[in-house]
């Protein structure tokens, strides 16, 4: 017989508050750490601005002046004088692909932050000279055309120019993917060969090869997954190194939402590695995403009958990973694909969409899962919003709670209208934004206008509304997975091409942009009483920035990092004047991977 494995729990605000809410739980008074002279913004209504906070056993003991929180240290307390510097909560992106971003970043070359398109070839033909035989230069996704000078995308011959020899993959968003000549041969693809549904195949005169989604994005996952992969201690070396580089901006926790082509449990092995031998660098929430079209609700059914959900509570003190529940596919047939480069999908007309969708839906409402379902269009959400009306309603008829008994969410919502937010609401649910627009946007006003683009997503009438909000990226193959770009998209409503797409109604502060990324995305993992402020009894979840994030012009949000990040009150990362308090990680394997030869976001 299998053992059940041990996960997190999804515990509600109420008991979490009862177990965490007291700064004396697992603490002994004296502070680990006391960080001082800073200009701390909390995010605690009691106490919003401070100068120091002191830090026991990974949680917050107190927040206050300089000189009281000197004094609940002791001789082996750590000092840290941040020198004015702005001190946040740790960001939380409520929408990020962290485990597969972990298992493939040291095969990955990045574009993210490339300001022109000639930089971005160079560093292709770079790395084609020291990548060897049998591998591929990849550029998965983190990109637009229009950061670059040129404002156009590449093509398959200039891919080739740069790297005649090597396969190279670029990857668009989930719109397009483009091959050299070299990468087609490679795939072996031909005039003859047959592309998934919804997916074509372009060849090009030069050998190279146009991929489209029209709009479903299996070709795009097809070829992705075609590539070579990692050894297993590589795997483990490239999630420690991704995660750094997490932590390099300020983020201390995520909330996974699985992806196409990650399977449970498989190919998590670098993240469970490194949460096994207490290295995880932020805490994951990891969402489950069935991978075989048909056959979902027998995935959901094994998981179900492995993973004991609700563990032990006093867990929650420690990071590392967490199973949370199921999505944010629950079923293929019910993935309304954003290619926004190609019409709008329709689940009607879908063989069996609603029949799958209500068994899986009414499968995890009934064993308690928190849900979570990706969804574009308002259309898809009225279509997904009647299984969910109509599996709660026969649930609450049998005497069971329904979707009152767990946590979910619509994931991503642009076009989402306010009568489908009153639904939602109504069914006690959540939205998820991410900044995938930053990085579409152009291609969206393209296809549905200036005015349409105007509110998607339409951030104030969510919050208006009272709808649970989080922020996130949906990195790493759609948008960056920086947190900054998005940040600075949620308050200035521009791409990363600086064309303005939001209203200024649908724009938001400073403070409610931080807001959505911390304490607002911790309510996805039902944690929002003990995460996402800098108060007594949170977690001891950090960043200490290089701008002062509310006074540094809006245009130069992006650029912001964190000198200093603690994870559940140990330092994980440090730069500048804090670079010795950080451990090493070794070198990044194999040699010749992309981000040892490249800072993987950057600032040239």
């Amino acid at each position: 017989m299998r053992s059940k494995i041990t996960t997190f729990p999804l515990i509600a605000a109420s008991a979490l508050a009862l177990v965490f809410g007291s700064a004396a739980y697992a603490q002994d008074g004296i502070a680990d750490i006391v960080i001082l002279n800073g200009k701390v913004v909390t995010l605690d209504p009691l106490r919003p601005e401070v100068t120091a906070v002191a830090i026991d056993d990974g949680l917050i003991l107190a927040t206050g002046d300089d000189a009281s929180m000197r004094a609940l240290g002791d001789e082996d307390t750590d000092i840290i004088n941040v020198g004015g510097r702005t001190v946040i909560p740790g960001l939380n992106d409520s929408h990020l692909h962290a485990t597969r971003g972990g298992r493939f970043f040291n095969t990955e070359l990045r574009w993210d932050g490339v300001e022109t398109l000639e930089r971005g070839l160079e560093m292709i033909a770079e790395q084609a000279g020291r990548t060897p035989e049998g591998q591929w230069v990849r550029v998965i996704g983190g990109w637009s055309p229009y950061q670059f000078a040129e404002r156009r995308l590449p093509t398959p011959a200039e891919l080739t120019e740069a790297s005649p020899d090597v396969p190279v993959f670029v990857l668009f968003l989930y719109s397009q993917g483009y091959l050299n000549a070299a990468g087609v041969a490679a795939l072996g693809i031909t005039e003859d060969t047959k592309a998934p549904l919804g997916g074509r195949f372009e060849l090009t005169e030069d050998g190279g090869a146009i991929l489209h989604a029209e709009p479903n994005p299996t070709i795009l996952y097809q070829t992705i997954g075609a590539l070579p992969g990692l050894t297993e201690e590589e795997q483990v070396n490239s999630t420690r190194h991704f995660y750094r580089e997490l932590n390099r901006f300020g983020i201390t926790s995520a909330i996974d939402a699985g992806g196409g082509g990650h399977t449970y449990a498989q190919d998590y092995v670098g993240t469970r590695i490194l949460a096994e031998r207490g290295e995880l660098d932020i805490r994951v929430s990891n969402y489950l995403f069935p991978q075989k079209p048909g056959e979902e609700l027998a995935s959901f059914q094994q998981w179900n009958s492995e993973i004991a959900l609700n563990a032990n509570l006093a867990e929650h003190l420690s990071h590392g990973f967490v199973v949370e529940g199921g999505g944010e596919f629950l079923t293929w047939s019910a993935g309304d694909f954003e290619n926004f480069m190609a019409a709008r999908p329709s689940l009607l007309g879908r063989d069996g969409y609603k029949r799958q969708l209500t068994a899986v839906t009414r499968f995890l409402v009934k064993n308690g899962w928190p849900l979570r379902i990706h969804a574009t269009y308002d259309e898809s959400i009225s279509l997904i919003m009647d299984v969910f009306e109509e599996v709660h309603a026969s649930e609450r008829e049998a005497g069971r709670p329904g979707f009152s008994g767990i946590r979910w969410a619509v994931d991503h919502a642009e076009t989402v209208s306010r009568e489908n937010l009153s639904r939602i609401a109504a069914l006690g649910g959540g939205v998820a934004v991410q900044s995938r627009m930053a990085y579409a946007g152009e291609f969206f006003i393209e296809r549905y206008g200036a005015d349409v683009a105007a509110a998607s997503p339409p951030i104030r009438d969510i919050i208006e509304m009272g709808v649970p909000l989080g922020a996130g990226t949906d990195g790493t193959r759609v948008g960056s997975y920086n947190p900054w770009p998005a940040i600075e998209w949620l308050v200035t409503g521009k791409t990363v091409g600086g064309l303005e797409t939001r209203s200024e109604r649908h724009r938001l502060t400073r403070l409610e942009a931080l807001q959505l990324y911390t304490v607002g995305s911790a309510w996805f993992s039902g944690e929002e009483a003990v995460k996402g402020r800098i108060a007594p009894g949170q977690f001891a979840d950090i960043a200490v920035l290089s701008e002062d994030y509310l006074q540094v012009p809006a245009d130069r949000l992006s650029d912001i990092e964190s000198v200093l990040t603690i994870t559940n009150g140990r330092i994980v990362y440090g730069a500048e004047a804090f670079s010795e308090r950080m451990q090493a990680l070794g070198d990044i394997i194999p040699d010749w991977a992309p981000p040892a030869h490249f800072r993987t976001f950057q600032e040239d």
